[in-house]
């Protein structure tokens, strides 16, 4: 009898729900928006909206596959991150959620520094006490809405809710405990020293259980609702940055992987939690257990392509246009004009400030370099030879204590050639693009449910799915220059901080 898995990735925008056979293979995909209430710093999602996404996504994988619900062994999660959602003793939502992108908690992060050092903190949680965080959300709530954290039975992530919508039971896993940057990330529980000191009651954190557990099997009313069987198993799942080390493959020590989407991360597996001591890095705790993932992410990476396209690009979107082909193949072509280090010309690609390597939310997007000899070309060029030096400095701060010889780049933008060859000249390190079958967040959530309910023996199963279809080495000539150019684009970052 085939066995099916089904991995719900819970983002900002909208519910991607895919379907896995036990081999791995993709067999349905579909997706279910739903509304971001946004208003300057502040952003907010319907908790309800998630659940209605996930039952509506769910019945249509069923409707689509014509699998039977009774062959679904398993369902778990990969979730957005870093956010509050605090629910009664009923599970009920008292208030919308506070997402990851939210910063309105900018008081209550200068409230915690001001009873503990940022790097005390840091050696605690694994990461630098802002604004994005779950515990400053909660403590804003607990400042200016008193109501709703009175009657505050627990606080959730969007994944944790759903699980408890399906079993009843409130629960969240280690990943996304981390981000409520009141976890102890190397004892793997909530830290009794990070709740003091943000006034927090600790009986409002849930139990932390790893991302594998299994919680249960779907309830009658949420089998009703979804149209899954109740002989299916809930797994926990992790927050999304932590499943797509899992989709990536990153499941050993010593594997890196790079996401390039808007924003971008690089990533890798240890076996023990590294405290950069310069902040530059963050420390995730590991969908598999026992293991960890240092990671740097920037703001804009793909984000910047994106600018390129829509701000200089103009001509070639309109040339794509007429020949009916990605805009992106257009750009490239010009861009293939260009020598490597195009001629000079540096791009910091800070459109919307920085966090890793930089921690700097007031850096700005710079030209620099324009000489009367620029080509257009070089200009184009440099865009991605700024993303690529800006992740570069977090591939440096892993290369403090770890090889990186590999790096497997996944998302959207890996698909670009030109990038993946400038991704490996300026790593100096093999860059391989793996084939898929689905995204990552999904692939990895759908991992995590066929370990959590015994399908698979171990995470050594995604060497089975996450195979390189394309392998990019490095040139020492090309690399070489930019090792030159790298110096110069921090001078120059350096240079123009307090102009920020």
């Amino acid at each position: 009898m085939a066995v099916y898995l089904i991995a719900h990735d819970i983002g900002t925008s909208g519910n991607k729900a895919t379907l896995f056979s036990e081999d791995g293979r993709m067999i349905a995909n579909t997706v279910e928006r739903y509304p971001l209430y946004s208003d300057g710093n502040r952003a907010e999602q319907d908790a309800n909206d998630w659940w209605r996404a996930v039952c509506m996504a769910t019945r249509e994988l069923l409707k689509k596959s014509a699998v039977s619900p009774d062959d679904i062994a398993a369902v778990s999660f990969s979730g957005q991150m870093m956010g509050c959602l605090p629910i009664d003793r009923e599970g009920r939502p008292l208030r919308r959620a506070i997402i990851w992108a939210d910063r309105r908690a900018d008081q209550q992060v200068a409230q915690i520094r001001e009873k503990m050092d940022d790097a005390h903190f840091f050696s605690i949680a694994g990461h630098r006490n802002i604004s994005s965080y779950g515990m400053q959300k909660a403590m804003w709530i607990q400042s200016q809405e008193p109501e709703v954290y009175e009657n505050t039975w627990k606080f959730l992530n969007a994944k944790d809710y759903i699980v408890l919508k399906m079993t009843g039971k409130c629960l969240t896993d280690v990943s996304d405990a981390n981000g409520m940057e009141c976890f102890d990330l190397k004892a793997l529980k909530w830290s009794d020293e990070l709740v003091a000191c943000s006034g927090l009651d600790g009986d409002k954190l849930p139990e932390v259980v790893p991302s594998t557990h299994a919680v249960g099997h779907v309830t009658a009313q949420a089998a009703q609702e979804t149209g899954l069987s109740e002989k299916t198993m809930v797994v926990m799942g992790a927050g999304d940055g932590v499943a797509a080390n899992v989709g990536a493959g990153s499941v050993t020590p010593g594997n890196v992987y790079c996401c390039i989407g808007t924003s971008a991360w690089l990533a890798a597996t240890t076996e023990q939690p590294l405290f950069d001591p310069e902040r530059r890095m963050m420390c995730w705790a590991h969908a598999v257990p026992e293991l960890y993932s240092p990671n740097g992410t920037m703001q804009y990476a793909g984000g910047s392509y994106a600018w390129l396209k829509d701000t200089i690009c103009t001509a070639e979107v309109e040339k794509a246009e007429r020949e009916g082909i990605s805009p992106y193949q257009v750009i490239e072509q010009e861009i293939e004009k260009a020598a490597p280090g195009s001629g000079g010309v540096l791009f910091l690609p800070y459109l919307i400030g920085e966090r890793a390597p930089r921690w700097n939310d007031r850096a700005k997007g710079v030209y620099f370099g324009l000489t009367a000899d620029t080509s257009r070309a070089d200009m184009l060029r440099s865009v991605l030879e700024g993303v690529a030096m800006n992740l570069d400095k977090c591939v440096s701060a892993l290369r403090d204590t770890m090889p990186v010889r590999d790096v497997t780049l996944i998302g959207g933008a890996s698909s670009s050639r030109i990038w993946q060859q400038i991704f490996a000249d300026v790593f100096r390190a093999r860059v391989h693009v793996p084939d898929l079958p689905g995204d990552a967040n999904s692939l990895g959530a759908a991992v995590i449910a066929g370990v959590g309910c015994g399908l698979f023996p171990d995470f050594r199963v995604t060497e089975r799915f996450v195979q390189a279809n394309r392998t990019v080495d490095f040139a020492e000539e090309r690399a070489a220059v930019y090792d030159g150019m790298k110096e110069k684009f921090d001078r120059v970052y350096e240079a123009l901080i307090n102009e920020f």
